[in-house]
């Protein structure tokens, strides 16, 4: 929770924020995100020329989420950059604010579609077919140039 009163009764130009924000394992339900480590949140809040109160922060985490290739768990640092975040549509009463929700939404966001940290995909193959990189598909050797000629394309 962020106390707003100064702020808003225009006794500071601007509050700063140190914080350390837990995120409980409802929030963790519906997204790919395993764990969440305490989040890391330094910045201010300032009123603009409207009035408004505005977030700029920088938050810092790890989150774990499973590997895209071999669906283990791996852990994915993140840091997100909140600037000019209007805060009147957030959760907040006349001098405080907590601003748990905004990083949420941000955070969602920071999940990436597909992550790995393996490097030997030698044991991703079966009966038939094998995983590989793009540099591999690059290479000259690649198994399916072979299909390629043989379907008369270059």
């Amino acid at each position: 929770m962020v106390d707003l009163t100064e702020l808003n009764n225009h006794i500071i130009s601007e509050v700063g924020i140190d914080l350390t924000v837990n995120f409980d394992k409802e929030y963790l339900v519906n997204t790919e995100i395993l764990e969440l480590t305490k989040i890391e949140v330094h910045g201010n809040i300032v009123k603009n020329s409207n009035n408004d109160n505005i977030l700029s922060c920088v938050a810092k985490g790890r989150m774990l989420i499973k590997d895209a290739i071999s669906f283990e768990p791996v852990e994915y640092p993140f840091e997100i950059e909140i600037i000019d975040e209007v805060i009147e549509n957030f959760e907040s009463d006349a001098n405080s604010l907590d601003i748990k929700e905004i990083l949420w939404q941000n955070i969602v966001l920071e999940i990436p579609l597909k992550f790995t940290v393996e490097k030997d995909l030698s044991k991703f193959q079966g009966d038939g077919w094998k995983l590989i990189s793009e540099d591999e598909l690059k290479e000259q050797n690649n198994p399916f140039n072979d299909l390629k000629s043989k379907l008369g394309e270059e």
